[in-house]
């Protein structure tokens, strides 16, 4: 197995950066560079996911873990690979600590996870930062997609 974590903290509420997540993984919010999700049934355990990165091809996922406000992670499988991809949110004394973690499991994750995972998570810690923006958005009432350049 390969894995890796990206941890960064926010002044918001865990609700507040819950909200964010599901509305991003439910399809209704985006910005720029944040992959497109389109749920297939509720947002809930077993619910399968297409999932389109920014400028790539559509995968399937599949919704593996949902706790409110504290846990959102989905997996996803190529061929003998298993990648698993888990938001865990922490309350803290000023806010809110996420913790973006990749695992890459399977036959060949000791060979393909140093290669395909700092590739998919390179952006890990933008991603997080546009996650924050876009729930401190929600909180002030403004809309939470950013407007494009357009």
């Amino acid at each position: 197995m390969w894995s890796t974590d990206y941890t960064a903290e926010t002044s918001l509420s865990p609700a507040d950066v819950w909200a964010a997540l599901r509305a991003l993984h439910e399809g209704e919010l985006t910005y720029d560079g944040a992959d497109e999700f389109v749920l297939h049934g509720p947002f809930a355990v077993g619910t399968h996911v297409s999932v389109t990165p920014d400028g790539q091809e559509t995968f399937e996922s599949t919704i593996i873990d949902v706790v409110e406000n504290t846990t959102y992670a989905d997996e996803t499988v190529f061929g003998d690979l298993t990648l698993t991809f888990r938001h865990t949110l922490v309350p803290t004394g000023t806010g809110t600590s996420v913790t973006h973690r990749l695992e890459i499991d399977g036959a060949s994750a000791d060979e393909i996870g140093p290669e395909l995972g700092p590739q998919i998570s390179g952006d890990f810690a933008e991603s997080m930062q546009a996650l924050f923006d876009a729930a401190a958005r929600l909180v002030d009432g403004e809309a939470a997609t950013e407007p494009s350049d357009a």
